[in-house]
């Protein structure tokens, strides 16, 4: 037994060991099936530094404790025995908020504190001796009834998940799957799940079928989608664990003898009787139906998606989509109810699941002043151009200038240029005959890598079978080609190109549906192809959208740049068309460009065509700068970078002496530079605007604190000066000097990692461990490094 002095010596690791966690065996824990420790479930946000990107602080929790894997019933967070027995509780509330776990404790080895969140009156929170913990069976049992859960009910919600290996469900679908087994089991048969791009909707939809499936009471389920590829990608993706109990339905012959069936709603109906093929089943036939991105038309009365529903009303439904739909016209909320649960771009991107994103708006003199035609012009065909004044939203739909064309086709060029000329891009265009204009004026701006490979560019439209027979070797990261493809809307949804790391906006968009599923395109994340953020280059003004409210996941850079200068910054519906679009322009001009009769037509619109004038002799500039930035929560920074950098700051530090004895304190200056930065402090931005040859400390000091700055080469040459040092040997000495070269080019945080010592010049003097010895061991050279730092920060 240790006394309370050796107890409070012991690390939090200790404590976890010798006390909490024989506490939870004893109370009838499976320290293999039951009990995780150390459970880290977010990835940490990517932060984006100037061209590189890094990773923020993933979130953990010390102990989760499960019924049955995936069903989580408690988390425990721990502290060493110098902390009071409550000291977790606020860290493990805000982590079983998040997880939606129902019973939160605390603990520092002498007892623990419970927080019941099932309980809204009486004694919410209590103190339990370590003897005292409860066991499965007891919380398990307070939280069905809690939750009103039957006996057979609890057979449902208790089934287990498909396990795939180390493969297991995220957080955020974990909780989407419980709560719709949840629901179902108690009867709510209309459930709509609202989940951002790119978060795996489909593996979410597997996992809530596949259980119900193997508990019972869904036997025979319909899987809806209007693509093919959403189609075939379900059944050789996520969906194919069913293997022989699933089939596809590719025509009127129906084999009803599977269990699961995949669909394309287009083949189950259509306007004439004859086409309806959904009624070769019988109205009860299926007991579950989900349908795939809800959002593009499923929830109108008068939709082909609406009609195979309401066939089969006794069936469960549940509308999977990133972007429900509410207009006049249309309310998937109406239709299936609220969100059971929502998981938005915002918080995907800050949890690092999903890639964060920069802006380079670039504004055109034609675009923002109009163009009007000389009397009597004709364009060069020979057609009387109609006499009126030509804004952005007629571009390429009723009016095209081909220098503004091959404009959009350079900036483009000389983007991926100034990045990789090889990162996977979509060009989003007004329709199929842009598209295929965008993609010569792109082969003519890349003539040797378009002759080296004719995949480089390709259109990808719904009219084009060559393009479209390429969309799977678009969407696979380890095939080089195609590199940039322009569409209209055939890539708008559904379609994972998870390395795409550039999104060109060529394309009017005022539908909020539309925008985020287009932004949806560029958030995944794929590591291990070097994608962590992406890139929107927008020539029409789309991103205003980020100004709606209805927006939840801001870029962390809106770059708009001036003429002259290079676009790289600075070190209605999906398938219909927008009341906007139909109604034309502010001046009243109807929209001329239909859809093809293709995939990419809008269904059920019919706009008569009308004919498209092209001037090719109008000079197009880009004009104007504009830098704006966004908060660590996305919001919009009104005032000037400086003042919100001094705001930010001063939170954290109110006065310089408070700022100076934390950065002296530190012994990793980087970890003040993440703390700053995870307070929304933009480093990069900042030297943009003071000047890049000052580093992280000067900006601070001078933002924050009216300090006059010094350059890295300035601190730099004041410690040269100062000539301390000589009392080092000469191999010690000739280190320290090349270090305080290495701070001057590059700045402190390049000095506090070890891997300086392996490059050029310390590696002429000698390896890592001979540099290390020639100061007396690891010690001599960490003192060595302080001193130098205080040498550097001296005037400060």
């Amino acid at each position: 037994m240790l006394t309370s002095d050796e107890k409070k010596a012991l690390s939090e690791k200790d404590i976890c060991t010798k006390y909490i966690t024989p506490a939870v065996l004893k109370a009838g824990w499976d320290i293999d099936l039951q009990i995780r420790e150390e459970v880290t479930f977010t990835k940490g946000r990517i932060v984006i530094r100037g061209k590189l990107t890094s990773r923020g602080k993933s979130k953990r929790a010390d102990y989760i404790l499960y019924l049955k894997p995936n069903i989580p019933l408690a988390i425990i967070e721990a502290k060493d025995n110098k902390h009071p027995i409550g000291a977790g509780m606020q860290q493990a509330l805000e982590y079983g908020d998040l997880l939606d776990i129902p019973f939160v404790y605390s603990s520092n080895g002498d007892g623990f504190i419970e927080h019941d969140r099932t309980r809204d009156k009486g004694k919410i929170e209590r103190e339990l001796a370590l003897d005292e913990f409860p066991s499965p069976d007891s919380l398990w049992e307070r939280y069905c009834t809690w939750k009103g859960f039957t006996d057979p009910q609890k057979e449902i919600i208790s089934q287990a998940y498909y396990i795939d290996g180390n493969k297991e469900p995220r957080y955020y679908q974990r909780i989407a799957i419980n709560r719709v087994v949840e629901a179902i089991a108690k009867g709510q048969d209309r459930i709509l799940l609202v989940m951002a791009t790119g978060c795996g909707k489909t593996q979410t939809a597997f996992q809530i079928i596949y259980r119900l499936w193997k508990a019972g009471i869904k036997k025979r389920i319909l899987f809806l989608a209007d693509r093919n590829i959403l189609v075939d990608q379900a059944k050789t993706g996520d969906f194919k664990p069913f293997g022989s109990v699933m089939a596809k339905i590719t025509s009127r012959k129906i084999d009803k003898s599977y269990e699961v069936f995949l669909a394309l709603y287009q083949q189950l109906t259509g306007p004439e009787e004859s086409q309806k093929a959904f009624k070769e089943f019988t109205p009860d036939f299926f007991d579950l139906i989900v349908i795939d991105e809800c959002h593009r038309g499923s929830a109108a009365a008068d939709s082909a998606w609406r009609e195979i529903l309401e066939y089969f009303s006794g069936a469960t439904q549940i509308g999977l989509t990133a972007t429900p739909k509410e207009t006049k016209y249309v309310s998937n909320i109406d239709y299936f109810g609220e969100p059971l649960y929502s998981y938005s771009l915002r918080q995907g991107i800050q949890d690092g699941f999903l890639a964060p994103y920069r802006v380079v708006r670039i504004d055109m003199d034609k675009d923002l002043e109009g163009w009007r035609p000389s009397k009597g012009q004709r364009d060069k065909h020979g057609n009387l151009i109609e006499d009126r004044i030509y804004n952005q939203k007629d571009f390429d739909r009723q009016l095209v200038l081909d220098q503004r064309t091959e404009l959009v086709a350079r900036l483009i060029t000389e983007f991926l240029e100034g990045t990789n000329p090889f990162d996977k891009t979509i060009v989003f265009c007004e329709d199929i005959e842009h598209a295929g204009r965008m993609r010569q004026a792109l082969i003519n701006e890349n003539p040797q890598r378009y002759r080296e490979n004719q995949k480089y560019i390709m259109q990808i439209t719904g009219d084009n079978p060559e393009g479209k027979e390429q969309v799977e070797y678009f969407q696979m990261p380890e095939e080089k080609y195609p590199v940039i493809a322009t569409t209209s809307r055939l890539l708008t949804t559904g379609v994972d190109v998870r390395t795409c790391k550039l999104i060109v906006l060529d394309q009017t968009i005022s539908s909020m549906t539309e925008f985020k599923q287009i932004i949806g395109r560029g958030t995944r994340v794929e590591e291990d192809y070097g994608k962590t953020s992406f890139t929107i280059m927008d020539f029409k003004k789309a991103t205003e959208l980020f100004a709606d409210p209805n927006f939840d996941g801001d870029p962390v850079q809106i770059y708009e740049p001036g003429p002259g200068e290079p676009p790289v910054p600075p070190d209605v519906d999906q398938g219909e068309p927008t009341e906007d679009e139909i109604e034309g322009s502010a001046d009243g001009v109807t929209v001329v460009e239909p859809w093809p009769e293709s995939p990419d037509m809008p269904d059920g619109k019919n706009i008569s065509r009308r004919r498209k004038f092209y001037v090719k002799d109008v000079l197009v500039q880009v004009v104007g700068e504009r830098v704006q930035y966004y908060d660590k929560d996305g919001k919009l920074i009104t005032e000037s970078l400086k003042d919100y950098t001094r705001k930010a700051i001063q939170k954290q530090y109110r006065t310089l002496n408070e700022f100076l004895k934390k950065w002296t304190a530190e012994e990793k200056k980087q970890a003040v530079i993440e703390e700053l930065e995870e307070e929304g402090v933009l480093f990069e931005a900042l030297a943009d605007e003071v000047g890049r040859d000052y580093e992280a400390f000067d900006l601070i000091c001078h933002v924050a604190y009216g300090q006059p700055p010094l350059t890295r080469h300035e601190r730099a040459q004041n410690v040269k000066k100062r000539n301390y040092f000589g009392k080092y040997t000469d191999k010690a000495r000739i280190v320290l000097e090349a270090l305080l070269d290495k701070y001057a080019d590059r700045g402190i945080t390049e000095l506090e990692k070890m891997e300086v010592l392996k490059l050029k010049p310390m590696s002429d003097i000698g390896t890592p461990v001979e540099i290390i010895q020639s100061f007396g061991g690891k010690d001599g050279y960490r003192d060595a490094l302080r001193e130098l730092e205080s040498h550097i920060y001296e005037t400060a």
